[in-house]
């Protein structure tokens, strides 16, 4: 059973950086598609970017495009969120899932999702 686990999470003030981790443990990324999902208190979760772990192709909710950037490293099985001029809005917790299918995921639908690790923007 793969567990996925979040890591880099934290407490910076708005403009600073953050580089969140998701590692497959007990399993692979190999031919799934891996997406950070975020959800702030009282806010339903959304997306903020997928990538197709095997090729690196990527897609990027409308407004996390140019601030984040996520990336994988083959070994070891790790996908990344570089997220860059943070702002108070991007506090929530994060979540990485990975799922076979980037469609399913797009929509918010996985296979398996980690347990996710707190974000927290100061103004």
């Amino acid at each position: 059973q793969v567990q996925l686990v979040e890591s880099g999470g934290g407490l910076v003030p708005a403009g600073g950086s953050l580089r969140l981790s998701c590692v497959a443990s007990g399993g692979t990324f190999s031919n799934y598609a891996v997406g950070w999902f975020r959800q702030a208190p009282g806010k339903e979760r959304e997306l903020v970017a997928l990538i197709i772990y095997s090729s690196g192709g990527t897609y990027y909710a409308d407004s996390m495009e140019g601030r984040f950037t996520i990336s994988r490293d083959n070994a070891p099985n790790t996908v990344y969120l570089q997220m860059n001029s943070l702002k108070p809005e991007d506090t929530a917790i994060y979540h990485c899932a990975r799922d076979q299918s980037a469609g399913r995921l797009r929509l918010g639908v996985a296979s398996s999702w980690g347990q996710g690790t707190q974000v927290a923007v100061s103004s």
